[in-house]
């Protein structure tokens, strides 16, 4: 407690001095509620504070509360709520009241509100010679009720304010910046007074009404500039900076809530901000509900009170022309101004004129025709129209594009009109400029003071040569307008050119009534063009309309080179090598000798507008075939493959129905997720192109979204940030390939290579079948346009589309930015299959039954095409069959040999008995006996003695001897040996 008791005695002594001297010795009474109020003290080091009683006026009272021990440094109460240092917890605000919980906000600009420090300062320095520096006192920032306003001469006006932040916060406010003459910055010091880094200090001029601004702050001390110093042109006073709605959070807390400010009101406890009144309502500070205007005054949207209507006049209606209608009529109109504030109840008001009669419609504008209805359509590109009908242009000629507007029955629709207010810089919604048949102009605005805005968008342009940068003119096309101006006091007509929805810039400017004119500005950048005319009555607001006779007119706009425009003529081309021209439809060139178009021949095409300006007809590539009008090649998924030994014939039927999605990589700058997605079409019928990217990012802006269709296409897809979001959002369709060049298994065409090391390998026996695409959309990276290759490769087990891959190593599908490589793994980049894709199983003959069975050969390398064989079943004989038959044909040789055995040996008796008989009597007349011939053995006599054998052989010896002893005469050569002589003699 020693410690509370010294922590305690500077408070004691602080409040002592609080006493007055006059009072010392009057007895004072005891301070009530309503005499005082809570504050907390500055926080120590631990981040605590105490929470004391002090009184609104010193020395009136005593016996204030005892201190208590206050919330921690860090507490703060959410938006809606205060701080009650009563009790100290969050309270809801009461219904009337907002309040932003960790901040203050400060939309009320009757005056500079309390903190806030206004300084002017003069930049030059007077050295004495000459005149004086100019006296800068006067030119601060000025509180004009909803905003403030800097000023407009050059001196340099800050506008500070200083806040001390508990926690990290920001600061947000909305600015209106019109005239580049004022320089505007924002910055913000700490406590050492040093600039924070902030790469928006300077800020950038507005386009449209008021824009939001917002910068982070760090906890502590900071010092919050808005400055601006302008630089007078010509003499010109320019236009005021506009700040408002300044908000800040992350202050500790908040212990009262502001009451709603006039015009806005809260209907419920807890708000964090106040609503607008509507239109003919009003309502006083802190108002829960807004109150209706009587019947006789009316009151603008957020008004804090209400004004009287005055009297219509001639000056509160304007006329306008309708629409024609199916019988090509129109009608002339009348229609009070918006808002209508005047009131035709009162005396001496001014009536609204009756609709005029019907009139015929004037004829529709050059390069236009009526279509089925009454309303006028563009003519197809190759026709040219007066505004009657569309006529083709005769051949060897082209139409020249362009726009051009001099019949005003409706608003194109390339061109918006919309009234941008003169006080506090909000698009009001309604139509600025009417169409009066031949001409258009300016209607009544809510104001004298509006701006009444008509822009014509471009979306490109198409020169007939390329425009070179070394060149003294770079004209790529010409706008001219014929206008008029009349005006009773100063008006100015103000034209202004955008580039890619950039700021508009002023290019002239005419004040005050001008006759009828004609004016041409020159375009010398192709891109998308933005063409305002803004028209301002007078610069200083007054209450009613008083200068609505000051209006200006356009009668006719014309744009030269438009892309995508119309043609009111045609012009003869001749084909240069750096033009666009093609004098022939597609599919023909132009034949030199006879200066007649000629169609190309088969297998060549010739495209209507050709990338290097000569038309000449080109040969297919590989794979490809030129389509029936011979204006591109196309392949209709199928292909025969010549490889050596064999003829594989290829056909993609489900990729030529449908187109492959593939995603690339993803990647996260700043914490939003991006992926790139393509979408891939191999096949194509005739031309047609599967693939398509869509732009629905500028599509959700109101304007025309972007679709690319061809064969390869890209798009980044970026998933929404906000919870609960349907689809993704996408952007920047790119197109990869917008005309196939071939089909081969070379990885290299028409300078386009495929390196194979980017992919894994496949199979040896059946190369990748690679698709060659070109675009012709160049960029500065690539002034040859995009290349895309697929490789197709066949996988039998990835049925449809199946996998869509990029080389590993360029993870974003290329790796120069100019050439993108897939690919493509599916079973239909498979070949059909045939005969020689299967072989055949024979299997064992079990029980007189043989299968057949057909099976694929592994690896399988086809798809679709022939199926596999049905199982052949046929009867067999099994192994015991045979084995009898052996058996039986063994049996009946053996008995055959049998017999031939048995028949030899007998024959072969029978011829010893010859031969012993010719020895005989061979002998018996060698010793010339006379005895009798005898052909029989005498008993007794032994046969086998008198037999005699030159050599002994065997009895097969004997017959092979027989036969080659055989005279030609049929008898047998036989030598014979007497026992008297051994000469042999022959028989």
């Amino acid at each position: 407690m020693a410690g509370t008791g010294a922590r305690w005695m500077p408070l004691a002594l602080c409040l002592a001095v609080t006493v007055s001297p006059g009072r010392t010795g009057e007895q004072l009474h005891v301070c009530k509620e309503s005499e005082y109020h809570y504050e907390y003290t500055a926080c120590d080091s631990s981040g605590s504070r105490w929470r004391v009683a002090v009184p609104h006026t010193p020395g009136l009272c005593t016996g204030l509360p005892d201190p208590v021990r206050g919330t921690e440094c860090s507490f703060s109460c959410k938006a809606g709520e205060f701080l009650e240092m009563q009790t100290q917890t969050c309270r809801p605000c009461a219904a009337g009241t907002y309040s932003l919980g960790t901040g203050v906000r400060f939309d009320e600009w009757d005056e500079v509100p309390h903190g806030f420090a206004n300084v002017a300062t003069n930049l030059e320095v007077d050295d004495g010679f000459g005149d004086a520096a100019e006296n800068c006192t006067a030119s601060t920032w000025v509180p004009l009720g909803d905003y403030v306003a800097s000023n407009t001469d050059e001196c340099t006006a800050t506008l500070m304010y200083a806040v001390s932040l508990k926690q990290s916060g920001t600061v947000t406010f909305e600015y209106i910046y019109p005239d580049s003459s004022i320089v505007f910055e924002f910055f913000v010091q700490n406590d050492q007074c040093q600039p924070t880094t902030e790469e928006s200090r300077w800020m950038r001029t507005t386009e449209k009404g008021w824009e939001f601004h917002s910068v982070e702050l760090s906890r502590g001390n900071n010092v919050l500039y808005w400055r601006t110093t302008a630089f007078s042109v010509w003499s010109k006073v320019p236009k005021p900076v506009l700040v408002r709605n300044i908000g800040i959070t992350g202050v500790a807390f908040t212990s009262e809530c502001f009451p709603c400010k006039p015009g806005t009101f809260a209907p419920a406890a807890g708000s964090s901000a106040c609503q607008p009144c509507p239109a003919d309502t009003f309502s006083g500070k802190g108002a829960t509900a807004c109150q209706p205007c009587d019947p006789d005054t009316y009151a603008e949207p957020g008004a804090g009170s209400c004004k009287p209507r005055p009297p219509c006049t001639d000056k509160d209606f304007f006329y306008t022309h309708t629409a024609c209608d199916a019988g090509g009529e129109t009608q002339l109109m009348y229609k009070w101004a918006e808002p209508k504030i005047c009131s035709e109840e009162l005396p001496q008001a001014a009536r609204l004129p009756p609709s005029g009669i019907k009139t015929r419609c004037p004829p529709c504008n050059p390069g236009f025709a009526k279509g089925n209805g009454s309303t006028c359509q563009p003519c197809p590109y190759g026709s040219y129209s007066n505004g009657s009908a569309c006529l083709s242009c005769p051949e060897g000629t082209e139409p020249v594009l362009g726009l051009e507007y001099k019949w005003w029955n409706v608003l194109p629709p390339n061109m918006e009109t919309t009234v941008l207010s003169g006080i506090n810089f909000e698009y009001k919604g309604i139509a600025g400029w009417e169409v009066a048949g031949d001409y258009i102009y300016t209607a009544a605005g809510a104001s004298d003071s509006d701006f009444m805005i008509l822009t014509l968008v471009v979306p490109g342009f198409s020169p007939p040569s390329p425009v070179l940068e070394d060149t003294e003119s770079r004209e790529v096309a010409r706008i001219t307008f014929v206008f008029e101006t009349l005006c009773s006091v100063g008006c100015e007509l103000y034209f202004m050119v955008g580039v890619n929805s950039r700021t508009n810039t002023p290019v002239e400017t005419w004040t005050g009534s001008t006759g009828k004119q004609s004016y041409t500005y020159l375009v010398e950048k192709n891109a998308t063009m933005s063409f305002t005319w803004a028209f301002q009555r007078t610069p200083y607001h007054e209450a009613g309309r008083r200068f609505t006779s000051d209006v200006a007119k356009l009668y006719s706009i014309n744009v030269t080179n438009v892309q995508g425009g119309v043609a009111s003529f045609c012009r003869r081309c001749a084909p240069q090598p750096t033009g666009s021209c093609a004098p022939c439809s597609p599919g023909s060139a132009v034949d030199l000798s006879s200066g007649s178009c000629q169609p190309c021949p088969p297998g060549t095409y010739l495209q209507s507008q050709p990338s290097d300006g000569t038309p000449t007809c080109h040969p297919c590539g590989p794979g490809t075939r030129s389509n029936q009008l011979r204006s591109l090649c196309y392949n209709n998924c199928s292909l025969a493959l010549a490889l050596p030994g064999r003829m594989l014939h290829f056909e993609f039927p489900s990729l030529g129905m449908g187109a492959g999605v593939g995603t690339g990589p993803s990647f996260t700058p700043k914490g939003l997720r991006y992926s790139h997605h393509f979408r891939l079409s191999l096949c194509g019928h005739q031309g047609r192109k599967m693939a398509s990217c869509a732009d629905n990012v500028t599509a959700g802006r109101g304007g025309p979204a972007r679709v690319v269709i061809s064969y390869v296409c890209q798009a980044i897809l970026v998933p929404p940030d906000i919870t609960g979001a349907r689809a993704a959002v996408s952007s920047q369709p790119v197109s990869l390939g917008d005309h196939l060049l071939g089909v081969t298994t070379s990885s290299v065409l028409d300078s386009i290579v495929s390196p194979p090391e980017l992919f894994p390998p496949g199979h040896p026996d059946l190369p990748d079948i690679i698709f060659f695409f070109r675009s012709n959309d160049m960029t500065q990276p690539c002034s040859g346009g995009r290349a895309t290759t697929i490789r197709l490769r066949c996988d039998p087990l990835l049925l449809g589309t199946g996998t869509l891959a990029v080389p590993s190593k360029c993870p974003e599908g290329t790796c120069d930015g100019c050439t993108f490589h897939f690919l493509w793994v599916t079973a239909e980049g498979c070949p059909r299959c045939s005969s020689s894709h299967h072989r055949p199983i024979v299997g064992a003959c079990i029980g007189g039954v043989q299968k057949t069975t057909y099976v694929w050969r592994e690896p399988r390398l086809c798809h679709g095409g022939d199926a596999l064989p049905p199982q052949v079943i046929q009867a067999c004989r099994s192994v015991d069959f045979w084995l009898k038959v052996g058996i039986s044909t063994g049996t009946c040789v053996a008995v055959l040999l049998a017999a031939l055995a048995a028949y030899f040996w007998k024959k072969t008796q029978k011829l010893e008995y010859k031969y012993s008989k010719l020895v005989m009597d061979a002998a018996a007349r060698e010793s010339e006996a006379t005895s009798p011939d005898s052909c029989a053995i005498m008993e007794g006599e032994d046969a086998e003695d008198e037999l005699l054998f030159a050599t002994e052989m065997s009895l097969f010896g004997k017959l092979k001897a027989l036969t080659a002893k055989r005279m030609p005469d049929g008898f047998d050569s036989v030598p014979l040996k007497t026992s008297s002589s051994s000469t042999d003699r022959e028989l």
